[in-house]
């Protein structure tokens, strides 16, 4: 049987910012019309982008956009859903996970993750993130790569050894 290969915090970064890319920006646009406009005032980031980009970052920081809970809420669960879908057609990846070879694994027995799992781990990113980021930080400094949101799930993220011997 072969070493596990825990997947370190940068891999796992960039597969979050392809799946942000790829999966969560598409999400996003067709809430954004979905909701005619009325997710959040897109007016007021780009009012808020140009004073940060002339340099006045108190003014930017001063006035933050209003958001509707209702459509904030779909989103989530839509980006939920979605990437669910994924882990189940990808046995534990994501489009990012899968375009460099890591999945989501139970921690104790590498076998793909349950819905319990998935949806543990998505809730535990809430509080990976709240944790001023501490969550996603531990990744880089546990022996077995996993972030606070893998503890509550019993998840690990591993390389996927088999996606190896395919290409």
């Amino acid at each position: 049987m072969n070493e596990v290969r825990y997947a370190g915090f940068w891999i796992r970064f960039f597969a979050s910012f392809l799946d942000t890319l790829f999966l969560a920006l598409p999400v996003a646009v067709v809430i954004y019309f979905l909701s005619d406009g009325n997710w959040f005032d897109f007016s007021q980031y780009q009012q808020n982008i140009a004073y940060a980009m002339s340099g006045n970052a108190s003014k930017a920081l001063a006035s933050q956009p209003q958001t509707s809970l209702k459509w904030e809420l779909l989103f989530e669960v839509a980006v939920l859903l979605v990437t669910m879908l994924f882990w189940k057609k990808f046995k534990g990846a994501t489009p990012g996970k899968k375009f460099v070879h890591i999945k989501i694994v139970d921690a104790d027995t590498l076998k793909d993750i349950n819905n319990t799992q998935a949806i543990t781990r998505s809730v535990g990113y809430i509080v990976s993130t709240l944790a001023l980021l501490i969550g996603f930080i531990m990744v880089a400094f546990r022996s077995d790569k996993r972030g606070l949101h893998d503890l509550f799930a019993g998840t690990v993220v591993i390389y996927d050894e088999e996606a190896y011997k395919t290409l």
